[in-house]
């Protein structure tokens, strides 16, 4: 191998056929915009959470829409609610050093997805700044219909990418998420700056 090569001869990512990201906290910043949001609502963080947790449960398995969450949260809270604020309070950033990573894996052949808790609101803002078209395909949860950490979430992807659990590797910045996916024979990898996970990938 020549010396410039992007990977060791050894390199652990040599191992595995699928690459799985989790997308807030690892390919952008967080998706969480409590603050924002009760700051735009005129609640405290601790009432958002009491009216908003379990219909954002609900959202992000894909069991109620958008315009359900805010009908039901607005009930809750007594504030009338007509603007979707999860997509237009929602600005993530990329992390450019962890987009590298996928570009690299996916240069030597590997397939790369995007495995992700999401809601509708938060999935179109990605669509629209193009950030899932670093993947091969992308598995949201509000479309699957089950979220992290249900083992379900990782068995509908290794189903569709026709893979056994031991050829996975899955990049999650959540240990609970990590935790289910490894119970299942899977590769995890939490995640906490993009220098720790190529090193964890043996990537120079």
């Amino acid at each position: 191998m020549e010396q410039n090569s992007l990977y060791k001869q050894n390199s652990l990512y040599k191992q595995y056929s699928l690459y799985i990201f989790d997308m807030g906290g690892v390919v952008t910043t967080s998706a969480f915009i409590e603050k924002q949001m009760s700051e735009t609502l005129h609640v405290s963080v601790d009432d958002f959470h009491a009216f908003s947790d379990e219909l954002l449960a609900q959202l992000s398995d894909g069991a109620i829409s958008t315009k359900e969450f805010w009908n039901s949260f607005s009930q809750r809270s007594g504030i009338a609610v007509k603007t979707d604020w999860w997509h237009w309070l929602f600005h993530p950033v990329r992390n450019e050093q962890t987009c590298d990573i996928v570009r690299r894996l996916k240069a030597s052949g590997k397939r790369v997805v995007c495995g992700t808790n999401t809601i509708d609101s938060h999935y179109r803002n990605h669509c629209e700044r193009g950030d899932y078209e670093l993947f091969d395909q992308t598995y949201a949860s509000f479309l699957m219909g089950v979220s992290k950490p249900d083992v379900a979430f990782w068995n509908i992807i290794l189903a569709a990418e026709k893979v056994k659990p031991e050829d996975a590797v899955f990049i999650d910045d959540k240990k609970e998420n990590c935790e289910a996916a490894a119970s299942l024979g899977i590769h995890a990898i939490q995640f906490t700056t993009a220098e720790a996970l190529a090193t964890a990938l043996e990537m120079q």
